[in-house]
């Protein structure tokens, strides 16, 4: 099976992006990182991936991209993240792979055993995680932001697989708690009151979470584990630049 990728390369900011202002870039995606635009690294290693493509790259600024000598054709942006992978569904089905631009770090390895993985489960989307003591393991010192479940602690990897059309379900209620990410109590509603108490007392553990996205949606979400601390490492600010230069400068 061949997978379809969409890279999420949006950016409310533009050249004013903190990112972008820091490399003197027009975009946040062309950052240069140890000397090139993270997106290229990217959709550099998007190429070398056996069974990945056609590369779709959802961005509100196309024509910022077009020094890449790349392959890939654009998608416009919506709002939020969430708004731009339900758009690109309707113009890409099921599967879709999807990453970010802002993971220069991204290896063919970690995308194939993540397939792999995704591709044994039953599940209509998985989500590509690491978990803590995996990260502090490879990448010691780092700071992170994690998940706390109470059977897991762990830090998205940037990697997701719509593996079907129901798929789609999560990615509206995706959308619903996007827009209400200030209001608690509309998310309480939508979650369940339950589930927001369990997580707010450390009593949340991921089959009971994936079981309520399950009956919300009547969809099926899967956490699969990356054994490589580095896939939780993107670029969001100038000190995870400072980190990135410094593990490729290790092992380019």
């Amino acid at each position: 099976m061949t997978f379809p990728v969409l890279v999420l390369a949006g950016s409310r900011d533009g050249a004013q992006d903190p990112l972008a202002r820091l490399g003197k870039v027009a975009h946040k995606a062309l950052l240069p990182v140890a000397g090139r635009p993270m997106i290229d690294r990217v959709l550099e290693t998007l190429s070398r991936t056996p069974d990945i493509g056609p590369v779709h790259v959802s961005t509100e600024a196309p024509e910022a991209l077009e020094t890449l000598d790349r392959i890939f054709t654009c998608l416009p942006t919506a709002k939020g993240p969430s708004g731009s992978v339900a758009l690109a569904l309707d113009h890409l089905g099921t599967p879709l792979l999807i990453t970010t631009a802002d993971h220069p770090l991204l290896q063919s390895l970690w995308i194939t055993e993540f397939l792999r993985a995704a591709q044994s489960t039953p599940c209509d989307l998985a989500v590509g995680i690491a978990l803590r003591h995996v990260i502090e393991r490879d990448v010691p010192g780092t700071r992170r932001t994690y998940i706390s479940l109470r059977d897991m602690r762990f830090s998205g990897c940037n990697l997701f697989l719509l593996r079907t059309p129901e798929a789609r379900a999560i990615i509206t209620l995706w959308q619903k708690l996007e827009r209400d990410r200030k209001h608690p109590l509309k998310m309480a509603r939508t979650l369940g009151p339950t589930i927001l108490l369990r997580a707010l007392l450390g009593r949340l553990d991921s089959q009971t979470l994936t079981a309520r996205i399950h009956a919300l949606t009547g969809a099926t979400v899967t956490l699969v584990p990356i054994d490589h601390g580095r896939a939780a490492v993107d670029v969001d600010k100038p000190q995870d630049l400072a980190l990135v230069e410094s593990l490729l400068a290790e092992a380019p």
